[in-house]
């Protein structure tokens, strides 16, 4: 391993490969403050310019800096307008944005960059240490635990409900789970609930509901409140966080990391269902006083996200480096671009051609640092779209949310759904309904649908809940955690009524 890490540090540290991490980290912290232009679209474009270089390390290398840049910047647009710019960081967008509304944009940002940093670079260190081995672990997962995993991800969905809200947020959920079925189906290849639309046969884009959930409401919520439409403060102040404030995240930091880290192992989790469980569990293991904060501008809820949408970026090139499985869309085109280039992923890519595989990991530390550099001096400035009036920031968020669903299926029925999808949210919103739990339904609803049907195939109707030990320890989680909120609220009650007999 120390011959593999000398001669990876050797290879990024080369003139050329310092510039292709650079100039990755570059294009992918602006693509990645755009909506709808996400780090898929960026890198499928560039392989062509990757394919030119000739040089396969290089290439690996300039392409990785694409992706966990724009996961790194897609926090930016997320925080300051609500409209989150890449799906990883959709739930960055749950605290960072008010803590923006709150004056604090500054240290919203200095957060996620902080935090961003450090998932990135532990998954870094994560992946040189447990690539071999975790490559093994990554193998025992099929459909149904990959089944069982989303069942666990729906039932954190009480997390992100207000008090007294659950049932709205289980309404908001099924409503996700069904729009989740409108194409074709995982079973048979036939249009479901398209009502005769061609361009529906795909099903709904995820970027046109996200930008009609977030972006769309807050440019209404302008227009219908006048009195917000004034600028903010024209200098942008409080950029540090205090040394309490550094304490409290450390450890949520520390945590999702990890977490972050093993979910992106997992082929065909990602950096969008790590952020969503970060933030599901770190809310749920929060003192009471400190969950109310969640949804209200918690710093937690922002590093929570921020930190295993970046470790889950790292941790995703286990399996693709290790055994050649793609572990999201982002890993299937990098995938198509190694093929292109003449290298094989897999088992044998560590020992023959370790300067690649060494090249990528080294090159990661090099392009967290060099991210962090490049983004915290600029948060002042970033910082600064706070203080243009909102009367000439609606066109702009217009704009950006048009084009991200414009571009997210290139075609113009996208803008109709947006439209109509923005005025029905902004809707719910009025009656204070969540919106976040039907985005998440949405997300895993597919995921569940396709991993459910493969393991009815495979084992002949449901005998693989109790035939397959991890799936169903992962079902009794699942169901621990849809009676956690109940739990905890018996457990209330009590003490309140022992305090009121001791009064």
């Amino acid at each position: 391993m120390l011959e593999g890490l000398l001669i990876g540090l050797q290879t990024a540290l080369s003139f050329q490969n310092l510039l292709m991490v650079i100039g990755g980290c570059l294009i992918g912290t602006f693509i990645g403050m755009l909506p709808g232009l996400g780090p898929m679209s960026i890198i499928a474009i560039m392989i062509p310019v990757a394919i030119s270089i000739g040089d396969a390390s290089a290439a690996l290398i300039l392409l990785a800096g694409v992706y966990y840049g724009a996961i790194f910047g897609g926090s930016t647009s997320s925080i300051l307008l609500n409209a989150p710019g890449v799906a990883g960081t959709v739930a960055s967008s749950f605290d960072g944005y008010p803590m923006a509304q709150q004056g604090k944009a500054g240290k919203a940002l200095t957060i996620a960059a902080i935090a961003s940093f450090a998932g990135g670079t532990i998954g870094a260190i994560l992946l040189m240490v447990f690539a071999p081995a975790l490559s093994t672990v990554a193998l025992l997962f099929h459909s149904a635990e990959y089944f069982a995993l989303m069942v666990v991800g729906l039932s954190a969905i009480a997390t992100f409900a207000g008090t007294g809200q659950v049932a709205k947020a289980m309404l908001m959920t099924i409503l996700g789970l069904i729009m989740a079925t409108v194409g074709e189906g995982a079973l048979f290849n036939l249009p479901r609930f398209t009502m005769g639309i061609m361009d529906l046969q795909s099903g709904f884009g995820f970027i046109t509901l996200a930008m009609a959930m977030f972006a769309l409401p807050e440019a209404i919520f302008l227009v219908l409140k006048p009195k917000n439409l004034k600028g903010g403060e024209g200098e942008i102040k409080d950029l540090r966080i205090t040394r309490a404030e550094a304490k409290a995240i450390a450890p949520v930091i520390g945590r999702q990391s990890l977490q972050g880290f093993f979910i992106g192992v997992l082929p065909g989790a990602g950096a969008t269902i790590a952020s969503f469980l970060g933030y599901a569990v770190e809310r749920n293991i929060a003192p009471k006083a400190e969950q109310d904060q969640f949804g209200k501008g918690s710093i937690k809820g922002l590093a929570a996200p921020e930190t295993a949408n970046n470790a889950a970026c790292t941790g995703s090139f286990v399996p693709l480096l290790t055994l050649g499985i793609p572990g999201s869309g982002t890993t299937a085109i990098l995938l198509g671009a190694l093929i292109a280039l003449n290298v094989s992923p897999g088992p044998r890519l560590m020992i023959d051609e370790p300067q690649i595989f060494w090249a990528v990991i080294m090159s990661m530390f090099i392009g967290n640092l060099v991210l962090l550099i490049l983004n915290l001096p600029l948060i002042p400035y970033i910082a600064k779209v706070l203080s243009v009036p909102r009367n000439y920031l609606i066109p702009f968020i217009l704009f950006f949310t048009l084009m991200g669903a414009y571009i997210g299926q290139n075609n113009a029925t996208e803008l109709l759904l947006l439209v109509g999808f923005g005025v029905c949210a902004t809707a719910l919103k009025f009656a204070d309904y969540p919106l976040a739990p039907l985005l998440i339904g949405f997300i895993l609803g597919g995921l569940m649908e396709d991993n459910f049907a493969r393991s009815m195939q495979l084992y002949d109707g449901i005998a693989f809940i109790w035939e397959r030990p991890m799936t169903l320890g992962l079902l009794l989680i699942a169901g621990g955690l849809v009676l956690l909120p109940s739990i905890r609220g018996r457990i209330a009650r009590r003490r309140a009524a022992g305090v009121a007999d001791g009064n």
